[in-house]
């Protein structure tokens, strides 16, 4: 009995001193880049239904000029996720960014900066929808 209680003692005592593992800063860092990415992603199709709609009335609407500015806005917000992905690629391969390959410090600096970068780019394609939506929705 005494060694049967030693042994779960043992065992015990060595489950509680393991190093319990997390996950590197950059995998956990790559994920919520990629996650805000995913989010407004499927946005961009919105983003060109409101071009067209925006275009069809500008050209016949006394607000022309509001139209044109919306249409701007969101033609803008789409140029800049298409450049965020491609010079997110241009840093990161896609071991990096799909299997949490280690990154070297270089490339952790980096991730931070695309984390900046990628919440201006979500505020941005956020804020251009709602205004051409509000925009329409006024008529």
């Amino acid at each position: 009995m005494k060694k049967i209680l030693l042994l779960f003692a043992v065992i015990l005592c060595s489950a509680a001193c393991k190093e319990e593992k997390k996950a590197p800063e950059n995998t956990t860092l790559m994920n919520q880049v990629m996650a805000i990415h995913d989010e407004v992603m499927p946005k961009m199709s919105t983003v060109g239904k409101l071009i067209e709609e925006l275009n069809r009335k500008a050209t016949t609407a006394e607000k022309a000029p509001r139209y044109k500015a919306a249409i701007q806005d969101l033609q803008a917000a789409n140029t800049a996720m298409m450049e965020w992905m491609e010079n997110f690629s241009d840093r990161f391969d896609s071991e990096e960014i799909l299997n949490s390959k280690t990154l070297t410090a270089r490339k952790q600096a980096w991730l931070r900066e695309e984390e900046e970068k990628v919440k201006i780019l979500r505020e941005q394609i956020h804020t251009s929808i709602k205004n051409a939506e509000a925009l329409l929705n006024k008529e």
